[in-house]
């Protein structure tokens, strides 16, 4: 199994998220637990392009502190919701005999979304652990009914396993 940090960027990762401080603190154990086991953590950074304010050079765009990858742990960049629009990501990811990935992140309704069907659509075991993705008030819902609308009906029997954090920590204890 790997593990997949998606987008959790300065820019976007403060207290406007559903749940911040449970969101940081399960990826933040996530992410640990992984550490300890010898599970690949590979972060993954949305760019919207020079000028945004959220692009390679920009503040905003970088790693949020409280998750922030170790010397040696891969960050590939993406343009596009899903993570396999990075063409080196798709082909690492491929080239790889673990067909399991565990994706924790941001925002729900977007980047996580895209990624998990993916994934799914590329033959992969996607599991999302419970509180380890997030998003924001839109117009159409607040963001607890959008990350429980993908949690608990889109993703679960569908496209992903969307497992307890504890589940999820025994996975990688394994």
């Amino acid at each position: 199994m790997k593990i997949i940090v998606v987008d959790v960027q300065k820019g976007i990762t403060d207290e406007r998220l559903y749940n911040f401080k449970g969101f940081i603190e399960n990826v933040s154990r996530i992410i640990d637990t992984a550490r300890r086991n010898n599970v690949e953590v590979i972060y993954v950074q949305h760019d919207d392009g020079p000028g945004t304010g959220f692009s390679v050079g920009d503040k905003d765009f970088e790693i949020a502190d409280q998750v922030a990858p170790m010397a040696g742990e891969k960050i590939f960049i993406k343009e596009i919701n899903s993570c396999f629009g990075n063409k080196e990501l798709a082909e690492y990811l491929e080239k790889s005999a673990d067909k399991e990935l565990m994706i924790v992140g941001l925002q729900t309704n977007f980047c996580i979304d895209a990624s998990v069907k993916s994934a799914f659509e590329r033959g992969y075991r996607v599991v999302i652990p419970e509180g380890t993705n997030s998003t924001f008030d839109n117009d159409y819902m607040d963001a607890e009914t959008t990350y429980r609308y993908y949690n608990e009906m889109v993703w679960p029997e569908r496209f992903a396993e969307c497992v307890s954090l504890e589940d999820a920590i025994g996975m990688l204890e394994k």
